[in-house]
Order: structure tokens, then sequence, then C-alpha cells
């Protein structure tokens, strides 16, 4: 039924804009510096001649040349502007549809007057910019943000939970896809965690929440997709800028970043760099209580676990444009990452009796050391044929992940007064993964207004993992055959799209269909006690997407749009790993082989009123949703066990609304504000329990951002989350209030920031577990979030701005290596 309803609305589509086309031109030219060299990152706006109302707008390309397409018949003047040189206005142009495709001579720019280098304009982009298809957070716009990682900004941000491992979930929902710069990070949740903690705020542009990517991209995601855009300085010559902190909880931390850019003649060169210390603590305890199937009280179980974290990484990328000619660039972007995580875990669990008479207690201690190495080769191509946006691009992606987990667990068991055993496990995790992507895009305008997009892609992933543990008996290391494994996992993906947007008038549409076949094959190698298995499973799927706006009024100050999307979660791709192994004593850790992907169905509807207040209605329904669960379980000792891992949960239908405004309550104060209400209904029979967890939260973050003088400035911002319903748990309301202050030095070049994160230090998560056969358990966390930082960053440019370009194939993969 979707597929009908996506080619009726297709066609609907195209005969609406038959009568029109008539009726519509385009206008096209380019622009030249005083030398003749052409100026790509212009812009250039359309007016009507009559009123100097404002009718389109365009960006030139990197040749020079723009076009203006879906034009009506009148006359007009074109107003164009560009970094270093002076502002331009033309005579009058007059637009005849008999003309169709109108192209006007060379125009020429002259540079700006000398005297006007002295003069410097600042713009503020908002935290929050609610776009038609994505959510776009802009880190730099926050003082509070200086100094700090990724995962912190991400906390921040809109509809995101980030739990106290580093879990990223979307509005109460897990399957979120994490790219960055438009590619994959291909990394399990831990892993990703480790790596958004060694990215320094100060190196990224942006953040993309898109909740339904159109067609072009590929499907994974069904909570949505996060996109992360780092800095690259866009203008000639020699230019970029660096940041540096310190920050100080209970324990320090430093981000520091820096990002450059040549462009000379043809070649552009470019880099970022981030180098990053972070110092942290977990305070957990976990509470469980056990019955007999009566429901009589056996047991009470306390756990306290202290992790100290060591994170010290660094992260770089450099790339080369090459502009061989006006119509063809090359490219290669090279990067990588080393992160080092040291994490000391000091566990103290006690058993007691249903009188709270203590019948046992364990003291262990964990030791974790995981080295986690990434490298990655893009090589990008883009031809465009004509000035009218007719464009062919080709990525190829290389990426190599390797990991190293050391870990040593050693426990003492005590009965009441007395030691009564030890043990200690020794193991060794390495991972290896290696993903070949290749991808094709072409874009194809038609008449003015309609524009057809196709392109395929392929994608190959291979993994290697193993696990060797061993008991060590005095001082022997013996193997252990009940946890050591071995896995290889192969994966295939073919991927292909169509694509057709229709712009006119008040009116837009957009419709597209994408089309994955899915292979994939998982051997376990035995050991002698287990028999080696495999399996294999092959799908295919569609995935429609379609979108269209109308502005209610001429001038636009109304607009609505709906839009609505089918997506896919695959499982991470060691999850589907069946290796079983010990978190401590009385928690397992295992994968499932036996997963299926989620699927989603998600529908939204949007009101914008002057660009200034959005409002958003959205509903889904999911079904096989892959999340962590719970299963309660006897160990060979006959002691009650947990056992962690991923499992299906049947079916999740969300629904919500949200609100994100921007208000100047006086010149020198703006609110910024979002809010939202959704509401998640998890229903699933899960370990033979019923499962039914549902119900509304809202979430809330105001931010006030205060001009005091032209120099200083100041933020009082916060965020408060009421309970989520998320799967098989239940989340505690979480808030926080962040300060901070802002000093311009140095002619507007540096900037130094202060701010106070979690100042009232009630930003500590928690929550219940849901439908444990026999069993009850919550837990509650303390975290480092108070933290104190001061942050200096500095910028220099000495050339004209450049349109940046788009690179990367790999746009799935990355978010699912799990290890």
């Amino acid at each position: 039924m979707p597929t009908r309803l996506l080619s009726l609305l297709v066609l609907l589509a195209i005969g609406l804009s038959v009568p029109v086309q008539a009726q519509r031109s385009s206008l096209s030219g380019t622009l030249l510096s005083a030398d003749q060299t052409p100026l790509d990152g212009a812009v250039v706006t359309m007016l009507r001649a009559a009123d100097s109302t404002f009718v389109k707008a365009a960006v030139s390309e990197a040749n020079g040349a723009f076009v203006l397409t879906g034009l009506k018949p009148g006359t007009f003047r074109l107003a164009i502007s560009h970094v270093g040189y002076q502002p331009y206005r033309s005579a009058l142009i007059t637009v005849d549809t008999a003309m169709g495709q109108q192209t006007l001579p060379p125009i020429t720019l002259r540079p700006a007057d000398q005297t006007l280098n002295a003069v410097t304009v600042v713009a503020k982009k908002p935290f929050v910019e609610q776009r038609l298809d994505r959510l776009v957070i802009n880190p730099d716009a926050l003082i509070t943000n200086a100094g700090t990682n990724l995962l912190e900004v991400l906390e921040k941000s809109p509809g995101i939970q980030v739990d106290a491992n580093g879990v990223i979930s979307l509005r109460g929902r897990s399957g979120v896809v994490v790219f960055i710069d438009d590619k994959p990070t291909y990394l399990s949740a831990d892993d990703l965690a480790n790596y958004l903690r060694s990215l320094s705020s100060g190196a990224v542009a942006s953040i993309e929440i898109m909740t339904n990517p159109p067609a072009r991209y590929d499907a994974a995601g069904n909570a949505g997709v996060i996109n992360i855009r780092l800095k690259k300085t866009t203008v000639k010559g020699l230019n970029g800028g660096a940041s540096v902190s310190y920050g100080q909880g209970r324990y320090l931390r430093s981000n520091n970043s820096a990002n450059l850019n040549y462009r000379v003649n043809k070649l552009n060169f470019f880099t970022n760099l981030s180098v990053n210390t972070n110092r942290t603590y977990q305070d957990l305890t976990i509470w469980r209580s056990y019955f007999t199937p009566t429901r009589q009280l056996q047991s009470n179980f306390t756990q306290n676990s202290y992790f100290k974290r060591a994170l010290n990484s660094a992260n770089l990328k450099v790339g080369m444009d090459w502009y061989v000619s006006d119509k063809t660039t090359l490219g290669v972007v090279l990067s990588g990452f080393r992160n080092r995580n040291l994490t000391p875990i000091t566990n103290n669990a006690t058993i007691s009796s249903p009188t709270d008479a203590v019948t046992g207690r364990v003291e262990a201690l964990a030791n974790r050391d995981l080295l986690l190495r990434n490298g990655s080769v893009n090589l990008n191509a883009t031809h465009r044929f004509d000035t009218t946006g007719r464009e062919l691009s080709g990525n190829v992606d290389l990426i190599t992940y390797r990991s190293m987990q050391d870990q040593s667990l050693s426990n003492t068991i005590f009965t009441p007064g007395q030691p009564v055993g030890q043990s200690l496990l020794e193991s060794t995790l390495p991972t290896n993964i290696t993903i070949q992507t290749a991808k094709l895009d072409y874009t194809h305008p038609l008449r003015a207004g309609e524009r057809f997009e196709a392109g395929a892609k392929r994608s190959q992933i291979v993994t290697s993992n193993v696990a060797e543990f061993f008991d060590v008996v005095d001082g022997e290391r013996l193997p252990n055959y009940t946890f050591t494994n071995s896995f290889a996992y192969h994966e295939t993906i073919n991927a292909a799209y169509m694509n057709y947007a229709l712009s006119q008038g008040r009116f837009s549409v957009q419709a597209g269909l994408r089309f994955e076949n899915t292979a994939i094959r998982g051997d376990q190698t035995g050991n002698i006690t287990r028999r080696d298995s495999s399996f294999t499973r092959t799908y295919n799927s569609l995935f429609p997407t379609f979108y269209a706006n109308y502005k209610l009024d001429k001038a636009g100050k109304h607009l609505i749009s709906v839009n609505y999307g089918r997506r896919i979660d695959r499982p991470d791709y060691q999850s589907l790993n069946p290796f079983t192994y010990p978190l401590d004593l009385f928690t397992l850790y295992g994968g499932n082989p036996f997963l299926r992907p989620t699927f989603s169905n998600n529908l939204e509807l949007y009101h914008a009123y002057n660009n200034k207040l959005t409002t958003v209605l959205r509903y889904s329904r999911t079904r096989d949703v892959v999340t962590e669960t719970i299963e309660q379980g006897i160990n060979a000792q006959g002691n009650n066990i947990f056992y962690s891992r991923p499992g299906n949960i049947g079916e999740l239908t969300s629904y919500g609304v949200a609100m994100n405004g921007s208000f100047q309550l006086a010149k020198w104060w703006t609110l910024q504000l979002y809010t939202e209400v959704t509401h998640n209904a998890f229903q699933a029979t899960l370990y033979n329990q019923l499962l039914n967890n549902s119900g509304a939260y809202w979430y809330v973050a105001p931010t006030n951002l205060f001009q005091l003088s032209k120099s200083w400035s100041a933020e009082v911002a916060g965020t408060y989350q009421t309970k989520v319903y998320t799967g098989q748990f239940v989340l505690i309301p979480v808030g926080s209030v962040r300060v901070g202050a802002s000093k311009r030095l140095w002619a507007e070049k540096g900037t130094l920031k202060m701010s106070v994160s979690d100042l009232f230090y009630t930003n500590q998560p928690g929550g219940t577990i849901l439908s444990i056969a026999n069993s009850t358990a919550r837990w509650y966390s303390l975290l480092d979030s108070r933290v104190a930082t001061v942050a200096l960053s500095y910028r220099f440019s000495n050339g004209k701005t450049l349109a940046p370009r788009k690179t990367g194939g790999a746009e799935a993969e990355q978010g699912r290596v799990k290890s």
C-alpha cells in the first residue's frame, strides 16, 4: 500500500506540473573577479523591480555559475554579495517565459575598499534551528558548550537522551544512527560514547537531527539520524582557528581542537585536529529483589560500583580538493583516531535475607584497558555537466577499526565475617572490522522547478571477534572454555534509489523510493566444550519517502509541511555474536544471533510561522524494536544473576508534539525555547513476561542569552525532563541548570568563555527495570556533571568564502559496530 500510494502521489505531482511549465523560466549566469577568476560562494538574490521584494536566491558554484529556477514573467534586479567584494546591483532584467532558460553575460565584481578591512560583522546563530527536514544544533551558540566534549553537547540537545553509559536515544527510542560528516561511525554504543567524548565541541560546526531523511540517504536508523558536521574553513588563502580549554569537576578534563585551510590556485588543503583528556567517574548503585514463583520474597541484592574513567584521545582529519576544471573536482580525505580508555571498577555487593540479615558479600575489582584505533580513506569526484545543476558524483570509502580490550576481574566472596573463596578471571578481546563502500549519485534538473535524482550504493562489512578467557589459579592461567569464543561476520548491502522533486509557487513536493538488499552470514568457531555454529539471512526491503510543503500566504509567514518515511534499524554487527561474558559476578552480557531488523513508519506534520516559531506533530509505528533486555537466571553456583542481551521488543507506538521558537524579549535579551511532549507505548512478550510500558514525557529547554555590552555576553540555560518510558526501562526525571559568560578579544578574532554546568548537581540518571520474572530491579547513578570550564579560542582568515563540498559515501554502516 505505501508503494502504490507513493506512485500515485508522484504521478499527481507530475500532472500538476504540466499546466504551469509554460509559465515558468530560469535565469543563469557566471560571476568573475577582476582578474577573471570564477567566484564561488557568492549570494545571488533576485528582487522584484517594482518594490524590491525577495523572489529567489542562489549561491554560485566553484566555476562561478549560478541558476535561479521556477521564475514567473516579470521585471527584476539582481543583488549580489560576496566577502571581500563590493555589493553589486544589476540593471533591470526582464524574464520572458517564451525564452525558457535565459543566460546573462558574465558579471564581474569589484574588490571591496581596503578601508573596510577594520569592519567586522558577527552573525549569531540560534542554538536550535527548526528546518523542514531536520533540527539543526549550533554548538558555538552556547557559551556553556565551550571546552566540553561532543557527548556533553548532545546531552543538551532537544529530544536526545544520553544514559550514564553514554547510550544515545531520541525521544525515548533506541535505533539512532550517528554520522560524522555524512559518514556513519560504525561503532558500538560503548565505543561510540568514548569516541564522542574524544571530540571537542570546538571542532563541531553543527549537529543535524533528522527523523525522516530523504531517499538519497541510507534507510538505517528507525528512530532517526544524528549527523555531526565538523568544521571546515572555506576561504581562499591560509586561515583557520584553534580552541583550548580546562575544566574541573571532581576530576580534570581538557578538550582542544584546531582547524586549518589553505587554498591556492586549483588546490584546497584542509585539516581538523583534536587532542583531549577526560577524567570522570560514575558512582552506580543497583538494587535487586528476588522472589519465589508464588511472589514470596527470597533475597535482596545491593551492589555499588565505582567507575573511574581516564580517556586520552587524538583525532585527525586531512583532505585535499583538486579543481581539475570548472566542471570537475576530485578529492581525497584521510581521517583516523586513537582512543585509550583505562577504567578501574570497584564493586561491593551484599546479599541479604527477607529480614535484611546479610548472608553473603562480594568484593570485586575489575580493570579494563581499551585501545580503539580507526583509519579511513575517502576518494570522491564530482562532475557538473552544465550550469543547470546536472551533476554526477561518486564516493569510495575504505574504513578499518582495530580494538583491543584487556580485562581482569577478581572476586572475593565472604560469608558473614569470613572469606570463603577467591577467583581471578583475565580476558583479551581483540576486534577487527573492515568496511568498504562505493556510491554513485546523479542529479538532473528537468523543467523549471523540477529535479530528478537517482543513485546506487554497495557496502561490504567483515568483522572478526575473538574472546580469550583464562582462570588464574595459583599464578597459572588456565583456558576458560565457558567464555572463550571467536566469531566472524560478513554483510553485503546493495541499494538503489530514485527521487523526484517539484517546486511551483507556494507548493513543493518531493517523493522517493529506495530499495535495499541485505545478505549476512555469521560463523562461530567452537572449542572443546562448544560446537561450531553459523547462520545466514537475506532480505529485500522498499523504503518510500514523501514530503509536501505549502505556503498559506504570499509573504510565506505561514507554512505547513507533511512528510512520511519508512526506515530500518539493522542490529549492531556484534549484537548478532553469540558471545557471553561476565560484566561482574552477578551480571552476564551476551549477544543474540536471532535478532531481526527493526522497521518503522514515521509521519510528521509541521507548521512554521515567520521562521521564528515551529510546531511539529509526530506519529510513528515500529515493530521488532532492537534494544537492551534483561532476564533473570541462575548460574552454575546456584546464585541469582541477570542476563543482559540485545533483543526484539514486539511493537512501539509513539506520538507527540514539539515546539521551537526564538523570542526577542528585550534588545539585549533573547530567549530560545524548545519543548516537546511525547507518548511512547512498548508492548511485547519478553522471556515469557508481558511487557506493557507506556507513558508520556515532557522535555523543556529554555536558553536565555544576554548581550551585556559590545564585547560581553552571558547565558543562563537549563533542561528538565520527566519520566521516560523506553523498552524495558522507566527513567527517572532529570534536569540541570548551567551558566556562562563570554568576552570577545583581539578585534573579534578571539573569545574567552567561562561556564559552570549542572550548577545544582541534579543531572543524575536512574530508573527501574520492568517485566523480569520473579525479580524487581532499579538503579541510580552519580556522575561528574558539575564542571567549571575556561576556554579560549582564536580564529584567523585572509581570503574569500568558498562553497564547501560534501564528501563521503558510507552513510549508514558506521553506527553498527559493537565490541
